[in-house]
């Protein structure tokens, strides 16, 4: 369907009839795991290419990346309903979606135990599902609320270090206002990155300044070094004394940064490294 002409939509609309979202395209990891954990998995037919939770997902045709979206593929599918993080975009590909008279629902995301019950609670409005969405609410907020009570009593905040990438160039650290940021906290760490917002290369200097207790790295990030062995023989974040005593914790991404359904376990999970004393507990 050609969509030049069409004037952009002034809003997007924050829900929709439960009748009426039969074929959802689900934009954004966390979105889609939330609407699996909804049952309705049957129900989608696209995603994102962050959207790789459950093993369902993976085999559903994609939209592209969440960022950098174009409206062509996703009103080719003719969806009754487009749901999406309010990060994702570019915004005016969104707004001619609903432009073309797709009705898209954009749910905001969050980086702490408020944001994920908040998301799941938008997810579930959005497709006429608040009872199943209650249900969830229920569950996630339990978990949540154990990790808190169990990471409240940890004697210290360890600092932590979380690259998401790095290759050839500086590596790109998580800094405050991210969603490392905010699972690092809830696992009871500290980011160790307090000097600006968002992911930024990290200078050699920086790096050494910093000196965290322990260095966070998404599995595509390690990857991209060649494994430890790459990490420890890199002259920035080789040369740190968490690198060179093997205080690296490798986690996915998705899983790590999504804040949805999981998010407790992936707190839960960061944590047991952070405080040694407690990770029976946690582990249960």
């Amino acid at each position: 369907m050609r969509l030049a002409g069409i004037a952009f939509a002034a809003t997007l609309l924050l829900a929709v009839p439960a009748t009426a979202a039969e074929r959802i395209v689900s934009i954004g990891g966390a979105v889609t795991e939330i609407l699996f954990a909804l049952g309705l998995g049957d129900r989608i037919i696209a995603v994102d290419t962050t959207s790789l939770y459950p093993d369902a997902a993976l085999a559903l045709p994609k939209v592209g990346y969440m960022r950098t979206l174009a409206a062509e593929p996703i009103v080719a599918l003719a969806p009754d309903l487009v749901v999406t993080v309010d990060h994702a975009g570019p915004r005016q590909v969104l707004d001619q979606v609903a432009a073309a008279g797709f009705t898209v629902a954009v749910v905001s995301d969050g980086y702490d135990a408020p944001g994920v019950i908040k998301k799941i609670e938008e997810v579930a409005a959005a497709v006429g599902e608040e009872e199943a969405g209650a249900a969830l609410v229920g569950k996630v907020d339990a978990d949540l609320a154990r990790v808190a009570s169990i990471v409240k009593r940890a004697p210290s905040h360890p600092s932590v270090l979380f690259i998401l990438t790095a290759s050839s160039g500086a590596p790109l650290a998580a800094g405050t206002k991210t969603a490392a940021d905010g699972i690092i906290a809830l696992a009871g760490g500290t980011n160790a990155v307090q000097g600006y917002e968002g992911y930024k290369p990290l200078s050699p200097e920086a790096a050494i300044d910093i000196d965290p207790d322990l260095v966070l790295i998404s599995e595509h990030g390690m990857a991209l070094l060649g494994g430890l062995e790459g990490l420890s023989a890199r002259p920035d974040l080789g040369l740190l004394p968490a690198v060179r005593d093997g205080r690296v914790m490798v986690m996915e991404a998705n899983y790590l940064l999504g804040f949805g359904p999981r998010a407790a376990g992936a707190a839960a999970e960061l944590a047991q490294r952070l405080h040694p004393t407690l990770a029976a507990e946690l582990a249960q």
